[in-house]
């Protein structure tokens, strides 16, 4: 099948809500080793966001139920909560380790331009987080060490070829101190991005352009709320473990990323 083919057929996967058979088709377009288009690295990103994003939804919920069983001593529930869970885990482990694949294989040695560096060592960042949300161990701390590694190299491009104001810049910076509050526990190192984020990207304000203020001021609120929950969590005493859902960091995938809802043509 040819390029545009498979663009194509990835939009209209979009449409059907086939996320699965989006991803496929966004891979068979990264695997031609050329820098992709705003939109075509867009709809890589939706793809994969929406495969990963129900899963780990799903984690989350489980992981929830299993605690509270845990807690009532319901062991035979628990064997079984815990089996389930691993299942998804699996599940979430080979959809992050394809499209970690992907942009090693790729996407990175293909990318020409600072802005699609940062996108794809952001992703690369995003995707090792991932892994380290449910690994244990040794494994977690490689994932996590993999994941600060990438949101370096894309911060170091960022800071030099993107405005403070860019969404991408911006998308970064969210995402990375999400990384800092929940995976490596620093919610001062983690405030303290957000906020530098935000302030700068605040004074630029009037240099943002028409065509990603609203990205930009989406990503920018994220920041905001970000701020606004941890550091009322640092505030308050520990209570109960809150429901799936509360009291959740936000980062991109809470965001609808600008130019991805295309129907197809």
């Amino acid at each position: 099948m040819g390029y545009e083919d498979s663009v194509y057929l990835a939009k209209l996967a979009e449409q059907a809500e086939r996320y699965e058979e989006m991803v496929e088709n966004m891979k068979a377009v990264a695997s031609a080793d050329q820098e992709l288009s705003v939109e075509e690295r867009n709809l890589l990103s939706v793809a994969y966001k929406n495969v990963i994003g129900a899963r780990r939804a799903s984690w989350r919920i489980v992981t929830s139920i299993e605690q509270k069983e845990e807690s009532k001593g319901n062991e035979q529930q628990v064997t079984l909560i815990k089996e389930y869970r691993q299942k998804i885990e699996a599940e979430l482990a080979k959809i992050c380790e394809d499209i970690l694949e992907v942009l090693d294989k790729h996407l990175i040695p293909s990318a020409q331009s600072g802005e699609s560096k940062v996108f794809y060592h952001k992703m690369k960042g995003d995707y090792h987080r991932y892994l380290a949300e449910f690994a244990m161990g040794d494994k977690r701390k490689t994932s996590a060490d993999k994941s600060l590694e990438a949101y370096q190299a894309a911060t170091e491009v960022a800071s030099t070829d993107l405005a403070p104001t860019h969404p991408i810049r911006l998308g970064l910076a969210l995402n990375f101190s999400v990384f800092y509050y929940e995976i490596l526990n620093s919610p001062d190192k983690a405030c303290q991005m957000a906020k530098t984020s935000f302030d700068e990207a605040i004074a630029e304000l009037d240099t943002l352009s028409e065509e990603s203020y609203k990205d930009s001021t989406l990503i920018m609120q994220l920041l905001r709320d970000n701020l606004t929950l941890w550091t009322s969590s640092e505030a308050e005493p520990a209570q109960d473990a809150p429901a799936a859902g509360e009291g959740e960091s936000k980062d991109t995938s809470d965001a609808p990323a600008g130019e991805e809802a295309k129907p197809a043509q």
